[in-house]
């Protein structure tokens, strides 16, 4: 019976300096070194939830990303379909964490990493897919070269081809969709995009995904200002339907920030063939998001989003709409508490928070 979830993407070197400081004033001095990545985070919340997860993506030989590997075996996830290669470099990425009024800022040095310059037939998806059930990508492996870009519609094609269901967070960043002079990163996303999301079963987003990469707005909403008007992202979502109608199911998060200590959090789960939208958290009967005041590091909240609810519509239990997107939801919460990319939080304490148990009460 195949069982096992694959995802495809980039993994990096994560330096960070401590706590709150600011590169000018951790550097020069020691800075903490982690790994991440979006597809990877989700391989590894995967994991920590207690799926088959199964990690796919090209790395150098050396001793760091043996480290790396080693960090998501340790986790549980399967990494034996990673290409180890003479070609390219481990990408990194430089996080200066944000607090109150001053937003958190990221550093790509990703140029040229083994992912960027591994072309698709080097990857061997037959195998890759032997067992599987699920694929899930991201905008970001499309956003680093044409080469990636072509490497990931392979991937998606070969997984349909396999029979898998396929998950895709549209996931724009501004900030890497270069590689073709001349296009502007937003024309460029769509185009790419657009080439992918034919092959999709369920889009993942967050609230400005869908303007930025596919020209589709929410009505009411300016997300820098924090104003997020939930009732209107159901019409996002039809329109997303209708544009790619293999698409069955279309998630949305809806973080409203306040500040970059401060957010509210929750999300949409559009099922298309019922045309309803389910929202959680719900109170009493009204949507009502999570009130996140304190956030430890808010970054790899959409991969851990991701990652619950790939897993809730795998798990019988929890695969009802209302149920998994309020397990999704509970679990990327839960995540803006944990210091670093992976996010710890059980399958037990994501059903907890899910349930109502969101007090923060010591478990004794």
């Amino acid at each position: 019976m195949k069982s096992t979830i694959v995802t495809f993407g980039e993994i990096m070197g994560r330096f960070a300096p401590a706590g709150f400081l600011r590169f000018r004033q951790a550097v020069p001095g020691p800075l903490d070194l982690t790994f991440g990545g979006a597809e990877a985070n989700v391989a590894a919340s995967l994991a920590i939830f207690g799926a088959d997860a199964r990690f796919v993506t090209a790395l150098p030989r050396h001793a760091i990303a043996d480290a790396c590997v080693g960090v998501l075996a340790g986790l549980g996830v399967d990494t034996s379909h990673i290409v180890r290669t003479a070609k390219g470099r481990l990408g990194l990425y430089f996080l200066e964490t944000g607090a109150n009024q001053r937003p958190s800022n990221v550093i790509y040095d990703r140029a040229h990493s083994s992912v960027s310059v591994t072309p698709a037939a080097d990857y061997p998806w037959d195998e890759i897919f032997s067992g599987a059930k699920w694929l899930h990508t991201t905008g970001i492996t499309p956003a680093l070269s044409q080469i990636s870009a072509e490497a990931a519609l392979a991937a998606v094609r070969a997984a349909k081809a396999s029979g898998l269901h396929v998950s895709c967070d549209l996931n724009f960043r501004k900030k890497l969709w270069g590689w073709e002079p001349g296009t502007a990163p937003g024309d460029l996303a769509e185009k790419t995009m657009r080439a992918i999301l034919p092959h999709v079963d369920v889009v993942i987003a967050n609230e400005e995904d869908a303007a930025d990469v596919l020209g589709i707005h929410a009505a009411e909403t300016d997300v820098h200002s924090g104003k997020v008007s939930a009732e209107k992202y159901p019409d996002v979502a039809r329109q997303i339907a209708r544009q790619f109608p293999n698409v069955s199911l279309v998630a949305i998060t809806l973080r409203e920030s306040h500040s970059a200590s401060h957010n509210n959090w929750g999300a949409m789960l559009y099922d298309v063939k019922a045309d309803a939208p389910h929202f959680a958290p719900v109170r009493d009967g009204r949507y009502e998001p999570w009130q996140i005041k304190n956030i430890v590091d808010r970054v790899g909240g959409g991969d851990s989003f991701g990652a619950g609810l790939i897993f809730a519509l795998n798990t019988p239990e929890l695969s009802e709409p209302a149920d998994a997107i309020a397990f999704a939801v509970a679990a990327s919460c839960l995540a803006h508490s944990v210091v670093g990319d992976t996010n710890y939080t059980t399958r037990a304490e994501a059903e907890a928070l899910m349930k109502g148990s969101g007090a923060g009460r010591v478990v004794r």
